[in-house]
């Protein structure tokens, strides 16, 4: 089944596919994390760390022994967050037990962490949005806002006080300021905001879809997703679904630009569905998600198989990552860059939920 250019909100929300390829992929079923044999660029020992229910989103702590994620483990009817060693190890579920929650990120010093949740309002979860019947893929925006709690989960307080969509929070590695992904102003936009939710400051203003931001290592620019309407048509849809509280799937191109907003750079031009950008910690690149090379010619359409990519900053030097016929994305390198965490739908036994794996990265030595 072909997905004509296929969106997900996540860094928000975990990307759902309803139809795969068989992969032949090498799976552990029983104990521990599983070896992943696949062929991957600059990738060794893919090693699966969890096996519940959907999971994804998975960034490093600021040392690079845990891994904070979402997850609906445990049948849960929307994500939670969770954190777990690197080795799959210690998971615990740090967001409160009702509401829906998503994009979560550690704070430099490791003491505290950042999500954004319902657990503000009342139910277990947040009614779905009414999509039009003829719409086949879309991304609900809950009511999200973003709330800061120690690492163990204790302590929440709310940072954002919006009545709309707010999420996808990325610290600095400072630890100073906070950019994320906001429908607060009938438009959906990148904001910049001071740790403790003070100062917020809009930073794109074109009328369109900007979200997923990413600071770089040194918290001086911002990589971020976009689609703008131009026709029309395309204005009228995007109109309806910020009346009614969803996107539907379009293309998305990676933009990057300074971290007050100046700058802007476009990164791809390539019609299909580029997203969940971050950042190598060289500074120079950015690794991301992208459908670019599932063009099915007799449709006209762009394919459900996202791979990994890694591009420089400047837009030049574009590699492929993952070669396989399944979903991968929500790449992170850890700190010192020797290992990326992502997540993937490379488990045949679990062919259309999506886990997180990591991966020791080797570039020296690749073949």
């Amino acid at each position: 089944m072909i997905i004509t250019k296929l969106m997900s909100g996540l860094t928000t929300v975990l990307l759902l596919i309803l139809a795969l390829l068989p992969a032949s992929y090498a799976y552990e079923s029983m104990g521990g994390p599983a070896q992943i044999s696949s062929k991957d660029k600059y990738m060794k020992n893919v090693t699966q760390l969890t096996n519940q229910g959907d999971n994804g989103e998975a960034y490093f702590s600021h040392d690079g022994q845990q891994l904070i994620y979402q997850s609906s483990r445990g049948k849960q009817q929307c994500d939670k967050i969770w954190t777990m060693n690197i080795d799959g190890s210690n998971k615990q579920r740090v967001s409160p037990a009702h509401g829906a929650h998503t994009c979560s990120f550690f704070y430099p010093d490791g003491e505290s962490i950042v999500f954004a949740s319902t657990s503000h309002l009342d139910g277990q979860c947040p009614p779905k949005p009414v999509f039009p019947s003829e719409v086949r893929y879309a991304w609900p925006l809950y009511p999200y806002s973003i709330f800061k709690a120690d690492a163990d989960g204790s302590n929440l307080q709310r940072l954002t006080d919006n009545p709309q969509y707010d999420a996808e929070p990325i610290i600095s590695s400072d630890g100073k300021k906070i950019v994320f992904g906001s429908q607060r102003e009938g438009d959906f936009d990148v904001y910049i905001m001071d740790a403790d939710g003070a100062n917020v400051k809009r930073l794109t203003k074109t009328t369109g879809y900007d979200g997923g931001p990413w600071f770089s290592p040194d918290g001086k620019q911002i990589v971020w997703r976009a689609w703008y309407p131009q026709t029309e048509k395309e204005k009228a849809q995007w109109q309806d679904n910020m009346n009614n509280n969803y996107i539907i799937a379009t293309p998305l191109d990676l933009w990057i630009m300074d971290s007050k907003g100046d700058n802007k750079k476009r990164l791809t031009n390539n019609g299909a569905t580029n997203w969940a950008p971050s950042w190598h910690p060289d500074g120079k690149r950015i690794i991301f998600s992208s459908n670019m090379d599932d063009w099915h010619e007799d449709l006209k359409a762009f394919g459900h198989n996202f791979e990994l990519y890694l591009i420089q900053s400047d837009g030049s030097g574009l590699v492929r990552i993952t070669y396989n016929n399944v979903f991968d994305s929500f790449p992170m390198f850890s700190p010192d860059g020797k290992k990326l965490a992502f997540g993937s739908n490379r488990n045949p036994a679990k062919p259309r939920a999506t886990d997180v794996y990591i991966a020791q990265w080797d570039e020296v030595n690749a073949q």
